[in-house]
């Protein structure tokens, strides 16, 4: 199954330095596909009308919705206190993922 995980993050002036400091676990996280939770297909930062960061999305691929809630909730930065909500979309199941080149190297 495939999923659309959107990640907002709080507000405030402390959050851009805690994102810097956990983007490399983040990173990690990412590429592992937490620990072999799900893959992850695609993903970036959302940035504001002005650029600054509040958020982050991606395509997962998972076996089940638990397994990509998995892999969001342990994400370093939720649970590092980045991320204010999570929410994951199920997508069609004739999703086109061949579309997109997966960052995790599968």
């Amino acid at each position: 199954m495939f999923f659309l995980m959107i990640c907002h993050h709080h507000d405030g002036p402390e959050i851009g330095a805690l994102r810097d400091s956990l983007r490399p676990m983040h990173r990690d996280w990412v590429a592992s596909g937490g620990n072999g939770a799900a893959i992850v297909l695609t993903g970036s930062a959302l940035w504001d009308a002005a650029g600054s960061g509040i958020g982050n999305f991606g395509i997962l691929q998972a076996e089940t919705e638990a397994a990509a809630r998995a892999f969001a909730e342990g994400d370093p930065f939720a649970t590092g206190g980045v991320v204010r909500e999570i929410t994951l979309t199920r997508l069609a199941d004739t999703f086109r993922a061949e579309r997109i080149m997966p960052l995790s190297g599968g």
